[in-house]
């Protein structure tokens, strides 16, 4: 018997629930690790349309497109998710996104 990966328990807990935020946010971080940034970003960015309260997939999001070299979408997700988390009272979140965009403006 094999054992299932990461990414297929999660996308099997997705099925029996497809509107839980931390299973997506996981299942996004799996295509992440897995060297699939345009999945991850996708799926995060689905995320953030549906749950625009959810900061850290701003921040993930924006780090996998730096990582890909894609500077200005993830000044745009940055400053989305600053907002996010200011609107939040979230200021250590809001900090640590304002940091990185300053890196790369």
């Amino acid at each position: 018997m094999t054992q299932k990966s990461r990414r297929e328990m999660l996308e099997e807990m997705l099925a029996a629930d497809p509107r839980d935020t931390f299973l997506r946010y996981g299942l996004a971080m799996e295509f992440a690790r897995d060297g699939q940034p345009n999945e991850a970003v996708a799926r995060l960015r689905a995320l953030i349309a549906d749950e625009p309260n959810y900061v850290p997939a701003y921040f993930q999001a924006a780090q996998i497109l730096l990582r890909e070299g894609e500077s200005q979408p993830a000044a745009e997700l940055l400053r989305s998710g600053i907002e996010a988390a200011r609107a939040q009272g979230n200021g250590h979140a809001a900090e640590e996104m304002s940091a990185l965009l300053q890196q790369i403006e």
